[in-house]
This record gives structure tokens, C-alpha cells and sequence, in this order.
């Protein structure tokens, strides 16, 4: 139940909610969101999943999450840092994470989601990479113009505070740690700027 002041809206990284929604396995019981912010894939998500708990560093956006969540028991918040947070290891079907593993080590980030979901649970990350070749160069650049025709026909924007961060890593970077990692992992790089990392814990791990 999203509350009346917690008004949509629309940015590259709310664009990528739906396909991270469909990745939910059915009958999801305990879901983690990553970097929640103001909570509102975590909201999106109590629709797909019995509980869900949302984690992020910033005291303000952590504030504002609880606040539009209030009167939901199916949601919880924890304000800290993901990589030391006191969390459940192998206790979550599903974990997403947008826009959020480049405020962080990237490969303790991913160690760190693929300890704490379940076997046979499944993983989406969100993310963004930099130019880090002629190659990558030529793709943002080609797609520059849909990208701010698309912003402006969506009237982009985001809640006020969020931290922001430029990532360090390239795509062919990104691509070859996560590969490493989550053997299986799906990567694929999407056209308003981001790429997606979907991963499932075999069954037996």
C-alpha cells in the first residue's frame, strides 16, 4: 500500500522496475532491496512478495522510505551499510539492487548478495559503467539523442537527496567480474544507460 504522499515518478533507473519485477520467482517469500533510497521498488515489490526489506547508507532516504511505508507490515527498512549490516545469510528468494553496486566495492557487493540469497533464489542488479573503450564511446553516443527525447517526453526526475556517485568501472569490467562471481549470469547492457546482471543460486549451493 503506497502512501498518498508518496507521488510516482519517472527516471532511467525507475524505467528498469518492471523488468526487475517480472524477475521475482513466484511464491517469493522474503525479498531484499538494495540501496532502497525512498523505498519505492521496495513498495512495487510487496505486491510479488510476502516481506520485503529495503537497505540503504543514507539516514534521509531511509527516513522517507519508513515514512511512505507506514501502516505496511509487509515492509521493513535497515539504515547501513550493506556490506557490514547485520542481515540473514541464505534468507532471501530474491535480491535486487539499482543504480547502487558503484557506491561500492563492486566484487564484495556481488560476494555479498550471492551469500545472502537462498539457493535457487534469484538476483537482478541494476547498475551503471563508464566509457571505458571506443566501443562503449560510440554506443552512448548513439544513443544519446533517444535518451533525452525520452527524458523529456517522461519528465525525468528522482526524490531530492539521493547520493550520487560516478562509477569507476567499465562495462567490460563489470561484464568479466560478474561473470566471475555468478557463473550463469545474464548481462546485458540497455539503452538509457544501464546494464542488468539477473542470476540465479543454483539449487545446491
Amino acid at each position: 500500500m503506497i502512501q498518498p504522499d508518496a507521488k510516482p515518478y519517472w527516471n532511467t533507473n525507475v524505467a528498469r522496475h518492471p523488468g526487475i519485477l517480472r524477475a521475482v520467482p513466484q511464491g517469493c517469500g522474503d525479498a531484499l532491496d538494495v540501496g532502497c533510497g525512498d523505498g519505492l521498488l521496495a513498495r512495487k515489490l510487496t505486491d510479488h512478495a510476502k516481506r520485503v526489506t529495503g537497505i540503504d547508507s543514507s539516514p534521509e532516504m531511509i527516513a522517507r522510505a519508513r515514512e511512505f511505508a507506514v501502516g505496511n507490515p509487509q515492509l521493513a527498512f535497515v539504515e547501513g551499510d550493506f556490506l557490514t549490516a547485520d542481515l540473514p545469510t541464505e534468507s532471501y528468494d530474491f535480491i535486487c539492487s539499482v543504480a547502487t553496486v558503484h557506491h561500492m566495492d563492486f566484487a564484495s557487493a556481488l560476494t555479498r548478495m550471492r551469500e545472502l540469497l537462498r539457493p535457487g533464489g534469484t538476483l537482478v542488479v541494476v547498475g551503471l559503467a563508464r566509457d571505458a573503450s571506443p566501443a562503449d564511446r560510440a554506443v552512448t553516443l548513439a544513443a544519446a539523442p533517444i535518451v533525452r527525447i525520452v527524458k523529456v517526453l517522461r519528465r525525468a526526475h528522482g526524490p531530492d537527496g539521493m547520493p550520487a556517485a560516478h562509477p569507476q568501472m567499465g562495462y567490460g569490467q563489470v561484464r568479466t567480474t560478474a561473470r566471475l562471481l555468478l557463473p550463469g549470469v545474464r548481462y546485458r547492457r540497455h539503452l538509457l544507460r544501464r546494464y542488468s546482471l539477473t542470476w540465479q543460486k543454483p539449487a545446491g549451493c
